[in-house]
C-alpha cells in the first residue's frame, strides 16, 4: 500500500513538524461591555496612553489593556474581539520612535539597497533625504541594505519596522 500523499507540496504545520509562526506575543481574555462581534484595535504606549485605532462607539479599551498587563509591556499593538461573554485580546510588541523634525507624511517607506536611497511618503515618492531621523535610525538598526516602514501613531511618534534586504 502506498503512503498517503496529498500532493501539491503540502507543508501544513503538524504534518511536516514545522511550527506555525507566532502571531501574538501575548493573549488574554477580558470581561468588558460589548456586543459579540465587536472589534477593537489599539496601541499601548510606555507613558500609559492607549491610542485607539478602531472601536465601537463608547467602548473603553482600558479593561482590555489591563488583561494584558502581566503578559506584555508597552509599547504594543493589540486587537480584541468580543466572543459571547468575553473579549479575546492579542498583542504584539512594537518599536516606537520619535522622528524629529516631524515628517509631513503618516506612512513612510524608506529603502537602502547599498547604493540608492528611496523614500515613499503616503504613497508618493519624495526626496530620499527629507526624513533624516528615519534614515539615521534605520541605518543604526541595519548596517547593510534595508527597508524601513514607519507609521504615525501620534504627533512625532511612529511605529517602526526595519528589515534587512
Amino acid at each position: 500500500m502506498a503512503p498517503l500523499d496529498p500532493g501539491g507540496g503540502w507543508l501544513a504545520a503538524g504534518i511536516t513538524g514545522l511550527a506555525r509562526q507566532r502571531e501574538w506575543d501575548a493573549v488574554a481574555t477580558a470581561d468588558a461591555p460589548g456586543t459579540p462581534g465587536d472589534e477593537v484595535e489599539f496601541v499601548a504606549l510606555t507613558d500609559g496612553r492607549l491610542l485607539v485605532e478602531s472601536r465601537p462607539p463608547g467602548l473603553d479599551p482600558e479593561p482590555l489593556a489591563a488583561a494584558l498587563a502581566d503578559s506584555i509591556k508597552p509599547p504594543y499593538r493589540a486587537m480584541a474581539l468580543r466572543r459571547d461573554d468575553l473579549w479575546a485580546v492579542g498583542a504584539s510588541a512594537i518599536e516606537v520612535v520619535r522622528l524629529d523634525p516631524e515628517p509631513a507624511g503618516d506612512d513612510l517607506e524608506l529603502a537602502w539597497d547599498g547604493s540608492t536611497l528611496s523614500l515613499v511618503s503616503d504613497g508618493i515618492s519624495v526626496a530620499p533625504n527629507s526624513v533624516p531621523a528615519l534614515e539615521r535610525i534605520a541605518g543604526e538598526r541595519e548596517h547593510g541594505s534595508y527597508a524601513a516602514q514607519a507609521h504615525r501613531l501620534d504627533g512625532d511618534l511612529f511605529e517602526l519596522v526595519v528589515l534587512p534586504l
